[in-house]
């Protein structure tokens, strides 16, 4: 009997620790499971490159599941209104990883509707200003804020062609870990890295987009859909005359 009472135990507190940890580890600190996760065991690598491609002609004018998908994902919508400060000022400073915008072509005055976040350069700005080291590409290509080392300078958000890196001005009352996020910090769109490293396909925006006008994928591959894409028709890159050598292309703009 004693032994069956001690598996039991074992069975009951094995089971406990399990839920406990699938829901909170710490006050305001919210566990994020990901579905038939496998973390990662190799070093990132140079042999892939991932990146976006996004075809403007596929996306509707006024819509955002994109940004409510990266929001939704990475805890953006989480984000609380500081107390006194208006829609207005809110609206403005608030936290986006995606925003959409609108591009007109000076010579055609065609107008594009888009979707605009770190475009994972090559050559980022935002690494080469940052004097910490806080901002730092990998070797797969995403780039990426240490918040440990982010000191709050936002020189990197001064460097950005983009203005793709969002400045968190009050303390964060509720973040998942898989955007662990601090008062101080600057913090930009990074593919979705959880995934990567837990080997889950694709990314937040492009599982939101209900027009086909996102794709994932590793550039470095020649078989990957992505690839085969950007071979079929041609692309562009936001600010090409910089020759940042972006992650993200754009098609119809």
């Amino acid at each position: 009997m004693s032994d069956n009472f001690d598996q039991n135990r074992r069975d009951f507190v094995s089971v406990a620790s399990k839920a406990a940890a699938a829901t909170l580890i710490a006050p305001g600190v919210l566990l994020q499971s990901v579905a038939h996760a496998k973390p990662r065991s190799e070093p990132v690598s140079d042999e892939n490159r991932y990146g976006l491609l996004i075809d403007t002609t596929k996306c509707a004018d006024g819509c955002s599941d994109c940004v409510t998908g990266c929001e939704k994902e990475n805890g953006l919508d989480m984000l609380l209104k500081p107390k006194g400060a208006s829609d207005e000022s809110w609206e403005r400073q608030r936290p986006r990883w995606i925003r959409t915008v609108k591009v007109k072509d000076r010579l055609s005055g065609h107008v594009s509707s888009l979707p605009l976040m770190c475009q994972h350069c090559e050559h980022p700005p935002c690494v080469d200003v940052c004097p910490t080291g806080a901002s730092f590409r990998r070797a797969d290509g995403i780039v990426m804020v240490d918040r440990h080392t982010c000191i709050g300078c936002r020189y990197c958000m001064m460097a950005c062609p983009y203005k793709a890196r969002s400045f968190i001005h009050e303390n964060v009352q509720l973040r998942p870990t898989v955007a662990p996020r601090g008062k101080g910090c600057v913090e930009s769109c990074n593919l979705c890295v959880h995934r990567r490293d837990n080997d889950v396909a694709g990314t937040a925006c492009q599982d939101a987009c209900q027009h086909g006008a996102i794709l994932f994928g590793d550039l470095n591959d020649p078989n990957s859909e992505i690839s085969q894409a950007l071979k079929e028709r041609n692309h562009t890159q936001l600010r090409a005359d910089l020759k940042l050598n972006t992650g993200v292309r754009y098609r119809g703009i």
